[in-house]
């Protein structure tokens, strides 16, 4: 599709050095600006995540920790993690 975002391939061998669950931030973050998980719509669990990615548990939980740091997901207790809904810069108070 034409306008979308190109999300590189998963790769935690980067040639930039950051820890791993940076990198992983850094990749799920290009995924929701590309349009793979919309606003308010969960993320994958940490479980599938943790498969998908070829890291440990430990590593996604951090990973989602540094995206809830940056305002781009939240948790919620039964409902899992969720892309935040962006505010507009126009909205601002």
């Amino acid at each position: 599709m034409a306008g979308e975002v190109e999300v590189p391939e998963w790769d935690p061998d980067a040639t930039r050095v950051v820890y791993v669950y940076e990198a992983l931030a850094d990749h799920i973050a290009l995924r929701i600006e590309a349009g793979h998980w919309k606003p308010g719509n969960p993320l994958p669990g940490e479980r599938a995540l943790s498969e998908e990615y070829g890291v440990a548990l430990g590593t996604i939980r951090r990973g989602l920790d540094v995206l809830r740091e940056r305002g781009l997901v939240v948790t919620l207790k039964s409902k899992g993690t969720l892309v935040k809904p962006q505010e507009s810069p126009s909205g601002q108070e």
